[in-house]
């Protein structure tokens, strides 16, 4: 039988979860507080409310960054590089597990070493293949475009890993009997893959809409219009400034972090078992 916890026992574990949940609750606080002061009042560490807020927001929607504009930006990139991503990526880790061969094998095995190479060393490549693309038939997809941003991340061996791991545990039995139905194997892919992996595409859409939104040294790199610039990007310059305007930093940072948090407030249920399912 196990024994029961100490009272003290009980006591230091509270003490502990009381302390590490002020420490990560703190900095949101210092964040919403900041939305209200002044930038005096956020540089001296205040933690008290201001009579600043109106104000900040004014400043935020009204200077010459275009932060209205970059959030349509940020959340058009992250939406159809997620809805890219977690269509490719389990495409492809739906086939390395159905489709299993010796060469799979190794392709696979070599997708997974590609994890180990640093986005920075890639870069440069990257940017010479975009550049390359410039004043072509094929401009759209160059520098300074929102293609340039989404394409190098639509398949990410992260994901396609992830994918096959759910894939792993799909029944092989019904692909044969669809097969003998005479269905498509693209639409035994769409019509019985998909429906049955919802919480795996629920726990990848978050991770990808995560990371697009706040990706970046990719985007610092290739869009070079003021008028195509992210919320990570116009966030960036608004500290760049001789005096920067905390309060109105606060407001931006404040508004960019919503959409990430509200994903995943109506997905967070699926994103555990999403998880859970993809590591068995």
């Amino acid at each position: 039988m196990m024994r029961k916890k100490t009272s003290w026992g009980l006591i230091a574990e509270y003490v502990f979860l009381t302390i590490v949940a002020i420490v990560s609750v703190f900095p949101f606080y210092f964040m919403i507080v900041g939305m209200t002061s002044t930038s005096q009042n956020i540089v001296a560490g205040s933690l008290a409310f201001g009579g600043e807020l109106f104000k900040n927001f004014h400043n935020l929607f009204t200077n010459d960054l275009g932060f209205i504009r970059a959030l349509g930006n940020s959340a058009w990139i992250a939406v159809i590089q997620t809805i890219l991503a977690l269509f490719i990526s389990s495409l492809a880790g739906y086939g390395f597990v159905i489709y299993h061969t010796k060469m799979s094998n190794r392709i696979f095995n070599t997708l997974l070493l590609s994890m180990m190479v640093p986005f920075a060393a890639l870069m440069i490549p990257l940017y010479r293949m975009f550049s390359a693309l410039s004043n072509t038939p094929f401009e759209i997809f160059g520098i300074n475009t929102f293609a340039s941003v989404i394409l190098p991340t639509v398949a990410t061996a992260f994901l396609i890993f992830f994918f096959r791991q759910n894939a792993k545990a799909f029944p092989i039995s019904l692909v044969e009997a669809a097969r003998m139905d005479g269905m498509s194997e693209f639409r035994i892919f769409t019509s019985i893959y998909m429906p049955s992996s919802k919480n795996t595409y629920a726990a990848a859409a978050i991770i990808t809409f995560m990371n697009s939104w706040n990706n970046y040294l990719w985007p610092l790199v290739v869009l070079q219009s003021d008028d195509k610039r992210t919320i990570p990007l116009v966030l960036s310059a608004m500290g760049a400034s001789y005096t920067p305007d905390y309060g109105m930093m606060m407001c931006g940072i404040v508004i960019s972090t919503l959409p990430t948090a509200i994903l995943f407030f109506f997905l967070q249920r699926q994103f555990v078992q999403g998880m859970l399912g993809s590591v068995k």
